[in-house]
């Protein structure tokens, strides 16, 4: 059964013609049969609306109503603030980063999604449109960037960012760089160290010109778990900067050196130039005479000058930043092991900023083919 709603107005007008009833003489029940209401609502109606003017009892209706509206005006106000505390400071500036806030609102606060959308400042049709392929994206390349970073510790987001050039992304220095600052990746800072460079500078270097035109040859130390000497010896391309050969030994003399460099002719044609420092293995008879034999020159630099020779001391730096200083070795045979691994990694997959983010292999094909 419907019941039926009286306003104020009807309610002050039945009491007006119960008082003219009950002046008649008319019993309570009575009236109320001809007011069609029950003696509870009567008495109800005569304790809020008893002496009232229509007009006074509509002004208190709407008295009413608004105190309603303030104290749900008040609720929502409150309500907003806690969702805005529960967002943070800083701004949303992405779509998906407003429709995750939308997501956390209407989880945490049961509220509507029309309400989160107008506090996160998200439009309802981007909230409710599915994840575009472009975020879908990001997330691959978020991941393809962290494990880079965790599988090679001393890269920084230059070399990242050149891999992944390599790799096929389509991706600009920046966008590495904000994913980078944003997953919180950092590489140490290496130590400035002094150079004794003479202030007049050094004299004009043999550069390389075509691949094998020189190779560079050095020393490298360190030392095994049990402390005994590792020596490295490292002999690199000049052109294009590819790594040879690392020979690791307790020990190398001149006749090492001899038959590291006869191994490496089975597989390279013979330099014109061996650049080498003054040491006792690399001035000594038998390497000169070798040098003389197979029609290659000896270039070294002055004592005291490892200026003189930049590109193997420049691979010595990052073979001693990404592995010497990362690797620990139980033996002299997982020394050479690994050391021929980075190796490889070092000509195949890592970029070098000198040949404009390219790697020393795909400089070797890209001077044969042309």
């Amino acid at each position: 059964m419907k019941v039926k709603r009286h306003s104020p107005e009807q309610i002050i007008r039945k009491l007006r013609t119960a008082e003219q009833l009950l002046s008649q003489g008319q019993a309570v029940s009575d009236v109320c049969r001809a007011l069609e209401v029950s003696p509870a609502t009567y008495h109800r109606w005569q304790q809020l609306y008893g002496g009232m003017k229509a007009s006074e009892a509509k002004r208190l209706k709407e008295l009413e109503q608004e105190n309603s509206r303030l104290k749900r005006l008040l609720a929502d106000a409150e309500l907003d603030k806690a969702m805005l505390k529960e967002l943070g400071r800083g701004k949303l500036l992405s779509p998906e980063r407003r429709r995750r806030a939308v997501m956390v609102l209407q989880d945490r606060f049961r509220v509507s999604q029309r309400r989160a959308c107008r506090l996160a400042g998200q439009n309802r049709n981007t909230q409710r449109r599915p994840t575009p392929i472009a975020d879908i994206e990001e997330g691959k390349l978020r991941s393809r960037i962290r494990e880079l970073a965790r599988r090679h510790g001393r890269w920084g987001r230059r070399l990242v960012y050149r891999r992944l050039r390599l790799d096929g992304w389509s991706v600009n220095h920046k966008r590495v760089q904000r994913i980078w600052r944003e997953e919180g990746l950092q590489r140490p800072l290496p130590r400035k160290r002094k150079r004794s460079r003479p202030p007049g500078g050094s004299r004009e270097l043999l550069r390389a010109e075509y691949p094998h035109h020189v190779w560079a040859i050095d020393f490298q130390f360190d030392q095994t778990m049990d402390g005994r000497r590792l020596k490295f010896l490292n002999v690199i391309d000049e052109f294009s900067r590819a790594c040879l050969a690392i020979r690791v030994g307790r020990r190398c003399k001149a006749v090492d050196v001899i038959s590291t460099i006869e191994q490496l002719l089975s597989q390279h044609p013979a330099p014109t130039h061996l650049r080498m420092d003054n040491g006792p293995e690399f001035i000594a008879n038998a390497l000169q005479e070798w040098c003389m034999g197979n029609g290659s020159a000896t270039a070294y630099i002055p004592p005291g000058s490892p200026w003189e020779n930049p590109f193997v001391e420049s691979f010595n730096g990052r073979l001693r930043d990404e592995f010497l200083n990362v690797e620990l070795f139980a033996s002299l045979t997982e020394a050479k092991v690994l050391a021929e691994q980075h190796r490889i990694e070092y000509n195949v997959y890592r970029p070098h900023s000198a040949l404009q983010g390219r790697t020393p292999l795909e400089v070797i094909q890209q001077w044969k083919a042309a």
